[in-house]
């Protein structure tokens, strides 16, 4: 499913740093260190446009793909015996209903007040793809590469490419280490099996059971390489695909607990 699009200026600001980066890659940095039309250059513009081209596209089904939203014809089923967990909220224990969307809220599905839905299996709402990152939209490649080869380049820029040295190098660093840090940041999440979210309460529910003499186990953690085959799919080739056929309809997910007897979990 796809969504419309808003203009969004933290969208645009992306895009045309993508813009500009690339173009200063192919027709300046590759020219002057190869020749753009030397086989070295040609080989290189080819690799590097290819991995742009990708980051691109995987960045429109961010920014398009519907993040996955909670039926409206939702009802939790809590004798349903395949469903060993069922959430209910920390006050009252009832199971959790969203008042705004006027529907019951599936495991891991949480409101997002700026997309103005529920989300299954939320993980956050992102500025820089003006979407909400969710079951649908999680799996997205992100491919970044630097390269530097300063042999043989004895003649010394001009002031203009100087510039555009500078100017790239504030853009790439800065954008690198974010992105290196968000990219680990999540691995870890796989992992673990848990959205940013799901990490946050964690750490209080730990915290809640180590006072009660009690160890905390997240419910959805299945193992490593579980945890991976749920979020990238079964598949190792096709772990870099945006492809998400293979994460089913978001409203029940596997837990440690199954085939135990149903428990619930606050939140």
């Amino acid at each position: 499913m796809t969504r419309g699009f808003s203009f969004s200026l933290p969208v645009m600001v992306v895009v045309s740093a993508i813009a500009f980066v690339y173009f200063c890659t192919v027709f300046v940095f590759i020219d002057r260190w190869f020749g753009l039309m030397t086989s070295p250059g040609i080989m290189n513009a080819v690799a590097y446009t290819g991995v742009a081209v990708m980051c691109v596209l995987n960045y429109v089904f961010a920014i398009f793909m519907d993040p996955g939203r909670v039926p409206s014809t939702f009802l939790p089923d809590i004798e349903d015996s395949k469903v060993p967990i069922h959430e209910i909220k920390r006050k009252g224990g009832d199971l959790r209903y969203c008042q705004k969307c006027s529907h019951f809220k599936p495991p891991r599905a949480h409101h997002c007040r700026v997309c103005k839905i529920c989300v299954l299996r939320m993980d956050h709402h992102c500025t820089w793809i003006n979407n909400c990152v969710g079951h649908a939209n999680y799996k997205v490649l992100l491919v970044g590469s630097l390269t530097n080869d300063s042999q043989n380049d004895k003649q010394q820029s001009a002031d203009s490419f100087r510039i555009l040295y500078v100017i790239s190098g504030l853009l790439l660093v800065p954008l690198s280490m974010a992105l290196s840090g968000l990219l680990g940041w999540h691995i870890y999440l796989i992992l673990q099996n848990k959205t940013t979210i799901e990490y946050h309460e964690g750490v209080r529910a730990t915290w809640l059971e180590e006072r009660a003499g009690n160890a905390y186990k997240h419910p959805y953690d299945l193992g490593a390489y579980d945890n991976l085959t749920t979020v990238l799919g079964s598949n190792i080739i096709c772990w870099i695909c945006p492809t998400s056929k293979h994460i089913g309809n978001g409203l029940r997910f596997r837990t440690a607990y199954d085939g135990l007897p149903v428990t619930s979990t606050s939140k």
